[in-house]
């Protein structure tokens, strides 16, 4: 009995049909040994294929290049602006540690000191406005080896600068009420606020011829071609001074006292400079300076004696009036005492250049320009 699955009938041939015997594999090819195809890259690396570049003879490396090119020249530029940003920020520093004195004392000092300060620093601003024009005058010099002109122009524009912050000083000193009283007094700014910040303002002045010298001196230091650090630790010096002395001043005597600290501070600064001056890229005369500044000085505290006594009257009146007297006063003070720079004012302002004159003439000092293409036409 057949045992083969359901359903599905088993053929009779199946059965008598003999088992096929398995056919032996045929005998394989002999083994050839490997010949390169035209798909088939060449197995002997000197041989190229059309299909593949030669390999290119061994070139040593270019040498590499610096990571950053312009590294060393912006760590120069840090070294140079180095000092220069020290000495600027330490000279706006004087502001934030007179207000921090200020602080603790009645409500309106900061205010008094804000308006003081704000008033009495415009004779400095036009003073060293000269300075500022002149000071290309006198890199240039520099760059071109002429010291001698350098210096000249440097210690002209100092006395010029002298004499003008000198009868803006003066000026303010002997109005400084009235002037206070134009500009501000109106609203909630009355009389007392007016006396109070009259008084600061008088004390402010005291230190204009400092704040003028440190920034006329130190153009001097700067115009050198090297990094100078001596401007920033004398700046460092006058705060040290100015905090000193208006922490033991600002008790007792309140705002003024913090303005005669920062007077202080910025004379004995100006000093500093003017006494390393001589070291300098512009070797100016130091004792001659400080002999032609003295007799300015001299001259105006007679013209501030002189504008007090005659700032009377309507406050806009009285300005103006302190503003003659004192300007007379000290041109008179200062011719008679023989001050540096005066006589040469008056001269410039009396007499007219000639028609033929060449224009590229310098006034006031006789300094010669360095550029002389133009002369002679």
């Amino acid at each position: 009995m057949s045992l083969s699955a359901p359903g599905k009938a088993e053929h009779p041939a199946s059965r008598l049909a003999p088992a096929k015997a398995e056919q032996p594999a045929p005998p394989s090819a002999p083994v050839k040994p490997h010949q390169p195809t035209p798909w088939t890259a060449s197995a002997e690396p000197d041989r190229p294929t059309p299909w593949t570049a030669p390999a290119e003879p061994h070139r040593p490396a270019p040498p590499s290049a610096p990571a950053n090119p312009g590294q060393p020249a912006v760590q120069l530029v840090l070294v140079a602006l180095a000092p220069v940003v020290v000495f600027a920020v330490s000279r706006q520093s004087q502001v934030l540690v007179e207000r921090f004195l200020a602080a603790p004392l009645p409500a309106g000092a900061i205010s008094h000191l804000n308006y003081a300060q704000k008033v009495a620093q415009l004779p400095m601003v036009l003073s060293l406005m000269l300075c500022t024009v002149s000071f290309p005058v006198v890199a240039r010099a520099l760059a071109a080896g002429d010291t001698a002109a350098a210096r000249r122009r440097a210690e002209r524009d100092l006395l010029l600068a002298g004499v003008i912050v000198l009868v803006g000083a003066a000026t303010v000193v002997a109005a400084a009420p009235q002037i206070v009283q134009v500009l501000f007094q109106r609203g909630a700014f009355d009389g007392a606020d007016t006396a109070a910040t009259a008084a600061v303002m008088r004390v402010y002045a005291l230190g204009l011829l400092g704040q003028t010298l440190v920034g006329a001196l130190v153009r001097c230091y700067f115009s050198a071609s090297r990094p100078l650090w001596y401007p920033a630790a004398a700046m460092l010096g006058g705060i040290a001074v100015t905090a000193a002395a208006g922490r033991a001043w600002a008790g007792p005597w309140g705002t003024p006292g913090i303005a005669a600290a920062n007077a202080l501070g910025i004379t004995l600064t100006a000093a500093l400079l003017l006494l390393g001056v001589r070291r300098q890229s512009v070797p100016l005369d130091a004792r001659r300076l400080a002999l032609g500044l003295a007799r300015l000085t001299a001259a105006a505290a007679v013209a501030t004696a002189a504008g007090w006594w005659c700032a009377a009257g309507p406050p806009p009146l009285a300005v103006a009036l302190a503003l003659v007297t004192v300007t007379a006063t000290f041109t008179a003070t200062a011719c008679a005492l023989r001050a540096p720079v005066v006589p040469s004012l008056i001269r410039s302002a009396v007499l007219r250049r000639p028609t033929h004159e060449p224009a590229e003439n310098p006034p006031l000092g006789g300094d010669v320009p360095l550029d002389r293409r133009h002369h002679g036409r």
